[in-house]
C-alpha cells in the first residue's frame, strides 16, 4: 500500500516542485533586471494611500533586493533540493506575504498591478491574487511530502549552483541599478515610436503610451517635439530625488548636443522653485517642461537620464553615468 502511494505522489512532488521553482526563479528574473521598477511598486504599496506604513519609503530598495535574491535562490534551492524543508518553509513565508499583498490590492483595489512579474507580464490584482493561492496550495503539499524531494546530488553541486545563481542576480541587479535595465518591458524602449504608442487600437483599449505631454507655462510642445529631427529629454522625475553628482555630466553633454545642432530639454514634474535652484547651481543649459512624474519614471529609470529622439522615435535611452558612450 505504501508504495503504491509512493508511486502516485511522488510524480506530483516532482511535478510541483518544477512548476513552483520555476516560477520563483522567473519573478525573480523578470524583477532583478528592473529592481528600480520593484522598488516604485513598493513605494506605492507603503504609501499613506494604500498600507500607509510610510516609514518603510526609504527602505523600499533595500527590501526589493533582498526579495528578489530570496525568489531566484529559493526557486533554484527548491529545483536542486537544497535543504528542502529550511527551502519550503521559508517560501511558505513568502508566499503568504504575497497573498495578503494580493488580496489587499484586490479586494480594496488600491495597486491595480501588483508587479508580480515585473511589466514582463501584466495581471489584475484578482488574477495575481489567485495565482498566490495556487502556489500557495503547491508549497503546502510540497511541504507535506517534504520527504519526497531529494537532492540532485549527495555532493556540494546544490550549494554551488546556488551560490551562483545568486552571484549572477547579484550581478544583473548592479546593472540594472547603476546604469539602465538590460531588458526593458516598458513602453519606452529604445525603438518605439511614441506618436505611434500613443493611437488608441481597434479595439478600444487604452494606448501603452498616455499621459504623455511636455508642458511648459503656457502650452503642450510634446507634438512639436516629437515631429524634430534631433531632439533630447533630460529626464529628471524629481528633481529633489535626483544624483545630482549626474548634473555636471549633463551639463557637459547637453553643450556638446546643443552645438552638434540638437534641441534639448529638462523633463520633471518639481516644482518651479526646486527647478530655478537646480538650474542656478549647476548652470545648465536648457530650459525645463513639465511631466507627470509616473510617466518619466517609466520612460527611463535614471534619475537624471537622457533620452534621444528622432521624428518621435526613441533611438537612445542612457543613464547620467553613461553619456560618454553616446555618439551625437
Amino acid at each position: 500500500m505504501k508504495k503504491t502511494k509512493s508511486r502516485l505522489i511522488s510524480p506530483l512532488v516532482q511535478v510541483a516542485r518544477v512548476i513552483v521553482g520555476v516560477l520563483f526563479i522567473f519573478s525573480g528574473a523578470v524583477k532583478l533586471v528592473d529592481p528600480i521598477g520593484s522598488q516604485y511598486k513598493f513605494e506605492e504599496y507603503f504609501s499613506e494611500g494604500v498600507l500607509n506604513i510610510e516609514f518603510l519609503i526609504p527602505y523600499a530598495l533595500k527590501f526589493v533586493i533582498i526579495l528578489i535574491i530570496l525568489e531566484v535562490a529559493l526557486g533554484v534551492a527548491l529545483l536542486v533540493g537544497y535543504k528542502s524543508k529550511f527551502t519550503l518553509n521559508s517560501l511558505k513565508i513568502i508566499i503568504l506575504f504575497f497573498l495578503f499583498l494580493t488580496w489587499y490590492s484586490a479586494y480594496y483595489n488600491k495597486v491595480t498591478d501588483c508587479g508580480c512579474f515585473g511589466d514582463a507580464i501584466k495581471l489584475t490584482p484578482w488574477q495575481s491574487f489567485y495565482k498566490d493561492v495556487i502556489l500557495m496550495v503547491l508549497i503546502f503539499f510540497l511541504s507535506r511530502y517534504n520527504r519526497y524531494i531529494k537532492p540532485i546530488k549527495e555532493t556540494l553541486l546544490p550549494g554551488i549552483i546556488i551560490f551562483w545563481a545568486v552571484l549572477i542576480s547579484g550581478v544583473i541587479m548592479y546593472i540594472a541599478l547603476y546604469h539602465l535595465p538590460i531588458i526593458d518591458f516598458r513602453a519606452y524602449k529604445v525603438g518605439t515610436n511614441i506618436p505611434e504608442g500613443m493611437k488608441y487600437q481597434g479595439d478600444g483599449k487604452i494606448p501603452p503610451i498616455h499621459d504623455f505631454m511636455l508642458e511648459d507655462e503656457q502650452s503642450d510642445l510634446a507634438n512639436d517635439i516629437l515631429k524634430m529631427d534631433k531632439a533630447i529629454l533630460v529626464i529628471a522625475s524629481s528633481i529633489e530625488k535626483s544624483e545630482f553628482d549626474g548634473f555636471p555630466e549633463v551639463k557637459k553633454f547637453s553643450l556638446e548636443a546643443q552645438r552638434k545642432g540638437y534641441k534639448v530639454y529638462g523633463v520633471t514634474a518639481s516644482f518651479s522653485e526646486i527647478i530655478e535652484l537646480t538650474q542656478k547651481n549647476y548652470n545648465l543649459p536648457f530650459k525645463f517642461l513639465f511631466c507627470d512624474e509616473t510617466t518619466l519614471k517609466t520612460m527611463i529609470r535614471a534619475n537624471p537620464g537622457v533620452i534621444i529622439l528622432n521624428k518621435g522615435t526613441i533611438i537612445e535611452k542612457k543613464s547620467w553615468r553613461d553619456l560618454d558612450d553616446i555618439e551625437l
